[in-house]
This record gives structure tokens, C-alpha cells and sequence, in this order.
């Protein structure tokens, strides 16, 4: 007989303490709302903040939390180096929950919201890998079928050659996507 799986449930191991969170942020002019399986809270439609449960602690993430003061210095970048505005509130237990500070750091995230802060996701140039800007150098009729592509296939075409290992890999899959870039067909049109 099979061991019964354990299930980590995110919510309801700190329904408590959300609750307190909830009474916290129910005395703005927050909405609440439901977006990718968690509570989030809006102004005006748009994202300011949401609410959780992980395993060793229960927080609250300020979606444009880059921009607030932080001067009691508790935000928490989750994903470093990733997460370039998210910053998270984070609890280890009730005790820890300071209601004005929390309070405090949620109207400055509505304010925030307010002025139209954000950050403009930057677009990523796309690498041609050295073998196939040699194919493109050397014939030119090529060149100008790749080019007639848009930036958002030409990456496609790039990446699958790019992600060969060996020569011999990038070299069949150059010789795979050559007829279908002088056809004009995207390496995943058939897909769309």
C-alpha cells in the first residue's frame, strides 16, 4: 500500500494570519480580487498588491514595491537578479505584523499606483548566432529572407540554432530552417 501523499496547502496553513492581513488592507479603498490562483488587491483595476502563504512565512508583495521608501528596510526582493519591481512584506508569525507600519507601506503602494509608476519592460536584442550570421553573410538572397521576418521570429530561428551544442547539431538545424526562411515560414508557424 502506497504512503499517502502529503500536500502542501499555502493558504490554509496561515488562514489566520492572512485574515489579520485582509482586515488590515479592508480599511483602504483596496479591491479585492482573485488573479493566478491568489488574493490580490486593486485600485482602479489596476495590480497593487497581494496576499500568501509559503512555507516558512506569509507576506504581502507590492507589485511596484521598487518605488516605495522602504525606511524601515523589511522589502524583500524574492527573485534577485529576476524580479526587477516586485518587493515583498514578509511575516514569520502574527506577532510580527506591525498594523501601521503595514498600513503605512500599502497607501504609499496606492499612491504609487496613482502617480503611474512602473517599470517599462526592456526589449531584449536579439543574439544571431555566429554560425547562421555566416550563412547570412555569404548569401545574400538569405539575408534578405531573414531580414523580411519579424524581430519576434528572427529570435525564434536564432535560439533554436543557438541552443545546438555541437557544431554538427547547429549545422542540421541551420540546414532544417534555410528552406523555410527562403519560403517566408516561421520555424513554429505550422503551430499557430
Amino acid at each position: 500500500m502506497e504512503a499517502p501523499k502529503k500536500v502542501w496547502d499555502k493558504n490554509n496553513q496561515w488562514t489566520a494570519e492572512l485574515e489579520v492581513l485582509k482586515s488590515i488592507i479592508n480599511r483602504t479603498q483596496l479591491v479585492e480580487t482573485t488573479k493566478w490562483g491568489g488574493i490580490v488587491y486593486t485600485s482602479n483595476g489596476k495590480n497593487v498588491l497581494g496576499i500568501g502563504g509559503f512555507k516558512n512565512f506569509f507576506t504581502i508583495w507590492f507589485f511596484k514595491g521598487v518605488f516605495l521608501k522602504d525606511e524601515a528596510g523589511v522589502l524583500v526582493n524574492a527573485n534577485e537578479g529576476n524580479t526587477k519591481s516586485l518587493r515583498q512584506l514578509r511575516f514569520a508569525n502574527i506577532n510580527e505584523v506591525d498594523e501601521k507600519l503595514v498600513l503605512n507601506y500599502i497607501n504609499e503602494a496606492i499612491e504609487v499606483e496613482k502617480a503611474g509608476l512602473g517599470i517599462k519592460p526592456q526589449k531584449k536584442e536579439t543574439i544571431v548566432p555566429e554560425y547562421l550570421q555566416q550563412q547570412l553573410d555569404e548569401d545574400s538572397i538569405l539575408a534578405e529572407a531573414f531580414a523580411a521576418f519579424s524581430p519576434y521570429k528572427q529570435k525564434e530561428f536564432c535560439e533554436y540554432i543557438a541552443e545546438a551544442k555541437q557544431d554538427k547539431t547547429k549545422l542540421a538545424r541551420f540546414e532544417k530552417v534555410k528552406p523555410m526562411i527562403l519560403e517566408g515560414k516561421g520555424l513554429n508557424d505550422r503551430y499557430r
